[in-house]
């Protein structure tokens, strides 16, 4: 596969989201903007967010809906690459926000759920129904680390609900073609998760094995020099997750039978989206050496998303 840059210079750029006019929305995290991208590799701003924004998908109301983790403290390697660590002395509250893409007007949409503090939204996904998952990975500290959680929400503000409480490190997060299986995957210990599900936000909790409705498609394809980080599901229901130090894409098939990887020159691969007239084009954030490149022949297309790009 060839790989072929479209920007540079970006400060760790993550959820990308493939638009309709060949460009790229995404954040850039350290920067703490919405960040537009032409084909052309002119990167502009769109809406300064602040604290870490991270997760974005367009919502059926065609606005962008970004997940903030609040913040995080920022190092740079020898080499160059930023690498982000703890918590930040600066941490703003993580919140799901809502960006007009006409005016680049930010309001919070989300701050808590049932009267807990969100600590570092991570992703989100639409359904078929306008609602959406997201997953609270938590945030890191010297001598402790939160337990995450996945939840769902209206996007009009006047319903969030948890979907699976007290899970370790949840980060990218989808839905597969039938609308039936949410797939979450678990940062540290380099896990794909998946959820059954009965209903619009429900886990069903008939099917086994413990915790009921929840199971593990793989763990650690690559040896533990990984961790997995953001996704995108193609039209097959391959899980196409984004995989650090270990640097590339890991596919994995529905049944996690199959899995394998495909390479790329960047530790800090941090998510995929689909995009172009037959979604076959991989839209890929290099976050380390802050770059977007593009794969423009993925072997099978991407799923489309519920909500219009």
């Amino acid at each position: 596969m060839r790989i072929r840059e479209i920007a540079s210079g970006l400060e760790f750029p993550e959820g990308p989201i493939a638009m309709d006019d060949g460009s790229v929305l995404l954040v850039e995290i350290a920067r703490g903007t919405l960040t537009r991208v032409t084909p052309d590799g002119r990167a502009s701003v769109v809406a300064q967010l602040g604290g870490g924004p991270n997760g974005a998908a367009i919502g059926p109301d065609g606005a962008v809906y970004v997940c903030n983790n609040g913040g995080f403290h920022w190092h740079r390697r020898p080499d160059g690459q930023l690498r982000p660590g703890h918590q930040g002395d600066d941490y703003s509250g993580g919140r799901i926000e809502r960006v007009n893409l006409a005016t680049g007007k930010a309001e919070r949409v989300y701050e808590a759920c049932d009267g807990e503090a969100l600590r570092g939204p991570n992703d989100l996904v639409f359904d078929a129904h306008g609602s959406f998952y997201f997953s609270d990975l938590g945030k890191g500290r010297a001598r402790e680390l939160d337990r995450g959680a996945i939840h769902y929400a209206k996007p009009d503000g006047s319903s969030i609900r948890t979907v699976a409480p007290g899970v370790m490190t949840p980060n990218g997060i989808g839905l597969s073609p039938d609308g039936k299986t949410l797939y979450y995957a678990e940062t540290e210990g380099a896990r794909l998760w998946a959820l059954d599900l009965a209903g619009p936000g429900m886990v069903d909790r008939r099917k086994p094995p413990a915790p009921p409705g929840m199971r593990v498609l793989t763990a650690s394809p690559g040896g533990h020099h990984q961790y997995f980080d953001s996704m995108a599901v193609d039209a097959l229901g391959n899980v196409c997750v984004a995989t650090i130090l270990h640097g590339g894409i890991t596919v994995i098939s529905p049944d996690g039978g199959l899995v394998s990887h495909v390479p790329v020159p960047d530790r800090y691969t941090t998510n995929i989206c689909f995009g172009g007239p037959d979604m076959r084009t991989a839209y890929l954030t290099l976050s380390g050496s802050g770059r977007l490149v593009a794969i423009d022949d993925w072997p099978v297309p991407g799923l489309r998303l519920h909500c219009n790009a």
